[in-house]
């Protein structure tokens, strides 16, 4: 599995998601439909998206009962993405349906990854509003360990977290890093940052990267700076 820069499409509408895909011409990012996008536009902007020849991520995060999960990790599935997430909080039986849900026929489907704990959510308020006492890192890595169990490809996690994600669950698993900023660009609210170099060297396998590429005065040449940075 090669490694990958994915583009956060995070716009309110289809015009100013192709706005801005049309400014790559002749390049097909690898992009990320996120809650704000399919909320506005439902299914059809990834069947667009698609159409045009990009591959996509469609972050969801999915957490539901495992019934629900799996009859709805199906439906993505029909819309033909190639990565989907879930959140790894609603237990590996969960994860284990979402598979269920997402294979195909012919046994085919999208990379499936779970997110382990949210990048917003620190030691205090994992603690006061979750009621969980372990120490954070180790609950990052416990809930990566259960998503490989269940059949998982991989987690999203912080690039700061990717080496030790890899240590615990093997080389093959995938680690799916935002945080991305380049060395002279602004942090935004994001507090555990990397640049694209960084992220690679540290082995993080697809970096989301957002404003730094969306709000770029040149989109294009942010995210060919950003391909030479982690693919090389």
């Amino acid at each position: 599995m090669g490694k990958d820069v994915i583009i956060a499409c995070d716009f309110s509408s289809a015009e100013k998601t192709f706005e801005f895909l049309d400014k790559f011409e002749g390049k097909k990012p690898f992009v990320k439909i996120g809650m704000e996008l399919f909320y506005a536009e439902g299914p059809s902007i990834v069947r667009e998206i698609k159409a045009r020849g990009h591959k996509i991520f469609l972050d969801l995060k999915l957490h539901d009962i495992p019934n629900t999960v799996k009859k709805a990790m199906a439906v993505l599935s029909g819309l033909d993405v190639d990565m989907c997430n879930l959140h790894a909080g609603g237990t590996r039986r969960m994860m284990e349906a979402a598979l269920e849900g997402l294979t195909r026929p012919d046994g085919t489907r999208p990379l499936l990854i779970a997110v382990t704990q949210l990048t917003s959510t620190d030691q205090e308020s994992m603690e006061t509003d979750l009621l969980i006492h372990e120490p954070i890192d180790k609950v990052v890595m416990h809930y990566a360990e259960n998503a490989k169990k269940a059949g998982l490809d991989g987690v999203v996690c912080s690039p700061l977290e990717s080496g030790k994600v890899h240590e615990v669950c093997g080389g093959d698993f995938l680690t799916v890093t935002p945080g991305v900023r380049f060395a002279d660009g602004d942090n935004g609210d994001q507090k555990r940052v990397m640049t694209p170099a960084q992220a690679k060297e540290i082995g993080s396998d697809y970096i989301v990267v957002g404003r730094p590429i969306t709000a770029a005065e040149d989109p294009v040449a942010a995210y060919n700076r950003c391909v030479e940075e982690f693919v090389g």
